[in-house]
């Protein structure tokens, strides 16, 4: 008896080191990310004891919180906006890795026809006879959608065509409830959402790729968790995860 109360003893003081020692690390990210940053953070959680809060947002999102000085524990964000925060000292020195890069693609409702956007000219075509398209245009696809329209000479005749949208996670919604016949989003997205059909990345010419770095905030409250963190993204049940999603872990443009 009073050996098993021992072992009960120690097991509890091992409990209680952990959670005593176990942090929440706030973490900001790019929303195409988070069909596999949710399920990795996850597995981060289970090996480690820490909590992991993410704050997702578009491209525009991102910037205003960093402009407004908002801390984060990790960011796991577009490279430019890693860039701006380099030089505005607020990453932690030597932290910074290459996380994965993820492509432009297109959707339609399921079961729907799919449009040729095989070659340049199929994909203006396809814009031109498109009733109504969708994506969120502060996004990053919504502002690279603005340089192809503007590239291609078609700008004019897409503006009475475009159903706007908050944020990127609402496309295959949006589709797939009829408010659009073409949705535009990371690959990444469309893959994790449901009544839709992809069609296929945007051709070579007209692609453009989130390239997602990650790095420590200089200001981190939990700089050590948040270290750890970045250290499993580079793990291969992480990567493992990554590709599962879509994602080209380790790649740039």
């Amino acid at each position: 008896m009073k050996k098993s109360s021992v072992i009960a003893g120690f097991a509890l003081a091992f409990v209680v080191s952990v959670y005593a020692e176990a942090a929440e690390v706030r973490v900001l990210a790019g929303s195409a990310i988070a069909p596999a940053l949710n399920e990795v953070a996850q597995q981060f959680e289970r090996k480690t004891g820490h909590k992991v809060v993410i704050d997702y947002g578009i491209l525009e999102v991102i910037r205003r919180k960093i402009d407004a000085g908002e801390a984060f524990d990790l960011y796991i964000i577009g490279e430019g906006s890693i860039d701006d925060l380099t030089k505005q000292g607020r990453i932690a020195r030597d932290t910074r890795i290459l996380v994965a890069r993820v492509g432009m693609a297109v959707a339609v409702r399921s079961g729907a026809p799919k449009p040729d956007i095989s070659s340049v000219e199929a994909f203006k075509l396809t814009l031109l006879n498109a009733r109504s398209i969708t994506y969120p245009p502060k996004g990053a696809v919504g502002v690279h959608l603005a340089k192809v329209f503007d590239g291609l000479g078609i700008s004019e005749q897409m503006k009475g065509k475009i159903r706007p949208l908050q944020t990127v996670e609402l496309v295959p919604q949006a589709v797939s409830g009829g408010e659009a016949e073409l949705g535009f989003a990371p690959s990444t997205v469309l893959k994790a959402g449901s009544g839709i059909d992809i069609v296929g990345s945007f051709p070579d010419q007209l692609q453009t790729y989130i390239v997602y770095v990650s790095a420590v905030g200089a200001t981190a409250k939990q700089p050590d968790a948040a270290l750890e963190l970045l250290k499993y993204l580079a793990t291969p049940d992480a990567i493992t995860v990554m590709k599962a999603k879509g994602f080209e872990p380790g790649a740039r443009k």
